[in-house]
């Protein structure tokens, strides 16, 4: 096919609240690197962050910058190097890209690379009709995965991530924050065997999406006593693993008084500053192991949730409420931080006015 000169994206062109949908150039490719046709992409949190133009935005960004890190799309041009990828292969993205040279990328912990360059954060991303990676990153699928669920598979690894940082087999689990990562913790839970998994969120909508992926009992946090229903329905233990995945003080709080002792607790969700708590009664004296999650295991959790999705343990479909064509961003935005909608996906216009040409 032939690659144009210039693509539409959605670029975060200067500080301050806002995006802008223009023309910029297509990116080129080094040696080793990948163009990818971008077929679909879904927002994360982080996207809603640069959007509003918050502290950590401003601290970390320095536009101009192309936005987005979720996708999936078709090779369409390769660097010499590349000999593992092909052209027209359909891949989705992991979204760090890491030195592979440090200690732990050289000690399979790639994750926790100091030198990691995030796409649609540190360097140009994938709210665009073209996108170039390092081959490394793109990730093959079968040709006939849903583009929406391709798309959302980085996110859906930060799930697979902390759900597999515990034993969850025959054990009753509580999830703290109901939003599209901890939705898809649920389904896991339930894939892999857990005995009761309970949900606590402030929105009722996104509580309905957790019983519909595999919640057991769903609290709204809103609400007095939820540590004492959930000690009511463990029958006086508490629950012997939690995925923290709201970053809500008021949840770290419920979550340490629901975990039994000698329970673990995965945390992904971040806060919006310190949170004060009772490190002995909630860690020490309890016997609690705590584990802190950050991006995916490279590239053990990419085979793990790849498993997943290929045996159909897991089918992230009903996850997904929303679609819109990338042009209209601002709107795809709105729903996203409505807190009514599970995962939004967005579509390259000509994808959406299936206009596209022949791959």
């Amino acid at each position: 096919m032939t690659i144009p000169k210039v693509m539409h994206a959605v670029v975060k062109t200067k500080p301050g609240p806002g995006m802008t949908y223009m023309e910029v150039p297509v990116p080129e490719i080094g040696p080793s690197d990948v163009l990818i046709k971008v077929r679909a992409v879904s927002i994360c949190g982080t996207d809603l962050h640069i959007y509003r133009w918050d502290e950590w935005a401003a601290n970390r960004l320095h536009p101009p910058l192309t936005i987005g890190h979720e996708l999936c799309g078709h090779i369409v041009a390769k660097g010499i190097e590349v000999h593992h990828l092909n052209i027209g292969d359909f891949v989705s993205a992991e979204s760090h890209v890491v030195c592979g040279n440090c200690a732990y990328c050289r000690t399979g912990r790639g994750h926790l690379c100091p030198h990691t360059k995030i796409i649609g954060v540190d360097r140009d991303g994938a709210w665009a009709e073209y996108i170039s990676l390092p081959a490394i990153n793109a990730w093959p699928n079968p040709p006939d995965t849903p583009p929406e669920i391709a798309s959302l598979q980085e996110n859906f690894g930060n799930a697979v991530h902390t759900a597999f940082a515990i034993d969850l087999s025959a054990k009753k689990v509580l999830v703290t924050g109901c939003g599209p990562v901890g939705v898809m913790a649920i389904a896991v839970a339930k894939a892999v065997g857990a005995r009761l998994i309970i949900a606590t969120d402030i929105s009722d909508y996104r509580l309905d999406l957790a019983r519909k992926m595999g919640a057991n009992d769903t609290f709204n946090a809103k609400n007095d006593g939820v540590v004492e229903k959930i000690m009511e329905i463990t029958g006086g233990e508490g629950v012997d693993a939690w995925l923290e995945m709201s970053g809500a003080p008021a949840a770290i709080h419920q979550g340490f008084n629901a975990l039994k002792p000698g329970g673990e607790v995965a945390m992904l969700g971040l806060t919006s500053g310190p949170v004060k708590m009772d490190v002995d009664n909630y860690i020490i004296f309890k016997g609690a192991t705590v584990h802190g999650i950050v991006g995916r295991r490279l590239w053990q959790t990419w085979y793990q949730m790849s498993g997943l999705i290929r045996s159909g343990a897991v089918n992230l479909m009903p996850l997904v409420t929303h679609r819109f064509p990338l042009s209209h961003f601002e709107e795809a935005i709105e729903t996203m931080a409505s807190g009514r909608s599970g995962k939004v996906v967005m579509f390259p216009d000509a994808y959406w006015h299936n206009s596209m040409e022949s791959e």
